[in-house]
């Protein structure tokens, strides 16, 4: 019997917590930076499932320039699409998110979509 929430459940741990080989290890900070990270900015800057759209943008340790106090900034009172936190999490947690985005590296690019083929084949 085929378990398609299992499957999926392990797809999301796995885009949440990004490649843990490729990940250095980290310190509880950084840990509670992920988890809050995946609670509540995940749904917007994670690809929830293949195909389908991200809201937001992807992040790593280079957003907002790699700087961690602009991290901080842009967590806590948000931009024009994205809400701010500061009245959702403690100066320690948005600290700790960032933190954890330090850790992050940046995604490779993504490949360029094959051509579009025309004529009789193109189905």
């Amino acid at each position: 019997m085929r378990r398609p929430g299992v499957a999926f459940a392990a797809i999301v741990v796995f885009a949440a917590t990004g490649a843990s080989a490729q990940q250095p290890q980290l310190n509880d900070t950084q840990t509670l930076g992920r988890s809050l990270f995946v609670q509540s900015c995940g749904v917007c800057h994670l690809h929830p499932l293949l195909g389908a759209p991200q809201f937001g943008p992807t992040l790593s340790r280079d957003s907002a320039s790699g700087n961690e106090d602009g991290m901080r900034q842009v967590i806590a009172n948000g931009t024009p699409r994205m809400p701010g936190f500061k009245y959702t999490f403690t100066e320690t947690q948005i600290a700790a998110i960032a933190a954890y985005l330090k850790t992050v590296p940046q995604p490779a690019a993504a490949a360029p979509a094959p051509p579009k083929r025309e004529g009789r084949d193109a189905d």
